[in-house]
């Protein structure tokens, strides 16, 4: 718990840094950047497709750190990298500004894994020194802008899901290429969430993606 703990002190100050470091967005110039966006994202940032995020009413500053990420290649995805590499930090600013302003949707969640994704949440496991998502990205899912930690709350199960798995093979460091490891501080070192879902089950991240593609 108490190595948990100073690594979220250690990411909330990451994120604090960071957040001064953005350039003001213009919405107006992120929405006629987003057209770009909406084949897979939607033209409002509400994406139809399961495996492809929610960006709407997403926090800018989560938003900006992501596309910063893939054009630098710290985070890996075929399709987001080369839609970074050609933007600017004031076209990243401008379309995080644009999607953190629109209404995001919410889906239904399926009723047999809610109480169990819901204990989850707001509780974690004790049993496996599990943390409790609410922590960092509050009881509602709304995430803390501050730190840049994201509102999950209506994002898409399949996408949580495959977010958690990729979180999960980089803090258990699986033989597989699925890693993510932009959450770390540093390169090298884990992040909270590597460190956070390497003590995840199968069925616990479906009941937890479950339950977060219901929250608001």
């Amino acid at each position: 718990m108490k190595k948990s703990f100073v690594a979220l002190v250690a990411l909330l100050s990451v994120g604090s840094a960071f957040a001064g470091s953005m350039p003001k967005g213009d919405a107006t110039a992120g929405q006629a950047l987003a057209a770009q966006c909406a084949a897979c994202h939607g033209a409002d940032g509400n994406s139809a497709a399961p495996t492809f995020p929610k960006l709407a009413g997403q926090n800018a500053k989560y938003i900006y750190k992501q596309l910063q990420d893939f054009k630098a290649g710290r985070r890996n995805n075929a399709l987001m990298m080369p839609m970074a590499a050609d933007k600017t930090d004031q076209q990243m600013a401008d379309l995080a500004a644009y999607f953190s302003q629109q209404k995001s949707g919410v889906n239904l969640a399926d009723p047999a894994l809610v109480a169990k994704g819901e204990r989850l949440y707001r509780g974690g496991n004790p049993a496996t020194g599990l943390a409790p998502c609410a922590g960092c990205h509050g009881p509602a899912g709304k995430g803390n802008a501050l730190a840049a930690f994201p509102k999950l709350g209506g994002q898409h199960a399949d996408y949580v899901k495959a977010q958690l798995i990729a979180f999960r093979a980089a803090g258990r460091d699986d033989n597989t290429d699925q890693k993510r490891v932009n959450d770390a501080a540093k390169a090298g070192e884990q992040g909270i969430m590597q460190m956070v879902a390497a003590k995840l089950s199968d069925k616990e991240i479906d009941a937890l993606a479950n339950y977060i593609s219901g929250l608001h």
